[in-house]
């Protein structure tokens, strides 16, 4: 087992395109804190927390960190948000 730890902060909002936006504000904001990894945001429902819904793009980019576009997103992936 290794040493980190992973926090799990429960959220609730009525619908998956409200969360998936709640979760983007959050993981935006956070993402001054080191230890947090934004791309990594997923949504669940709360009945079903094992079908997770990806907030951000799931692949990986060259420097080891997450695309940080909507998982639909058009053209290469980036390592920062772009604005809407």
């Amino acid at each position: 087992m290794t040493e980190r730890w992973v926090i799990h902060l429960p959220m609730v909002v009525n619908d998956l395109v409200s969360a998936q936006r709640l979760a983007r504000v959050v993981a935006h904001w956070s993402h001054v804190l080191p230890q947090t990894e934004p791309g990594g945001t997923s949504v669940s429902p709360e009945d079903d927390q094992n079908v997770r819904h990806w907030v951000f793009c799931d692949r990986y980019l060259s420097e080891g960190r997450r695309c940080l576009l909507r998982p639909d997103h058009d053209g290469d992936c980036s390592p920062r948000l772009r604005p809407r």
